[in-house]
């Protein structure tokens, strides 16, 4: 017998070949022969507690407003439901198809509080920003690979939306920039750290803890809490 079938697949313009594929007792999905999302299909979540999307979302406060960069299947949207029960979930997706294989293939459809906005991270982050929305937990994972020219303007953007005594965590590749990444946003954060998710892994966390909130002058002369870029 087969141990694994393609249930979907679509050619997406913007992520290339997107397949659905059910193996054994786990949906993956694939994305340019990748897997981006695993969903139990027998319910047991135990055995993603080694990989990246634990270790990262063990760090999201209870009852956080949280702020997702990048979809893929949802598998964080599911583990923050187990692991923090968030009052709100915003999720930052530019491809319409992932967003709608998540929702028709991984189970998005039952999740509350959800908030879905579909469009390129550099343009969403800024308008969220101009709005005032802040969130207690943010998960950068749509840059995890990319080079240092979209990776850090990003990262840097995202700062001014994480709330006071929030948590910023990056998702990036171990060949990456994962080091330099971190040391631009030490003067950002009261702590950030450097997590391999395990020996021999392809992932290194960026865990930045407690925005600083630098003061600066007004028309006035007097000074106030301001932004942080």
């Amino acid at each position: 017998m087969k141990k694994s079938r393609t249930v979907f697949e679509e050619e997406s313009e913007l992520s290339g070949r997107v397949r659905v594929v059910d193996y054994r007792t786990e949906r993956r999905l694939i994305v340019g022969g990748d897997i981006l999302s695993v969903y139990p299909l027998d319910g047991n979540w135990s055995r993603v507690r080694q990989e990246y999307w634990w270790r990262a979302l063990t760090l999201a406060p209870a009852r956080a407003e949280v702020l997702l960069i990048g979809l893929g299947g949802g598998t964080q949207v599911h583990l923050l439901e187990r692991l923090a029960r968030p009052r709100l979930v915003t999720v930052i997706e530019r491809d319409p198809v992932i967003v709608r294989v998540a929702c028709e293939w991984f189970g998005l459809r039952g999740v509350g509080r959800l908030e879905l906005l579909c469009d390129d991270a550099e343009r969403v982050v800024p308008a969220l920003a101009d709005a005032g929305r802040r969130f207690d937990f943010v998960m950068e994972d749509a840059t995890y690979a990319e080079p240092p020219e979209r990776a850090v303007p990003l990262a840097r953007a995202v700062v001014p939306l994480v709330a006071p005594r929030g948590r910023l965590v990056i998702n990036r590749h171990r060949r990456g920039d994962a080091s330099r990444l971190a040391a631009a946003l030490r003067r950002r954060f009261r702590e950030v750290r450097l997590r391999r998710v395990r020996r021999g892994g392809e992932n290194t966390l960026i865990c930045c803890v407690d925005p600083n909130q630098p003061a600066r002058v007004t028309r006035g002369g007097r000074q106030r809490p301001g932004s942080l870029l």
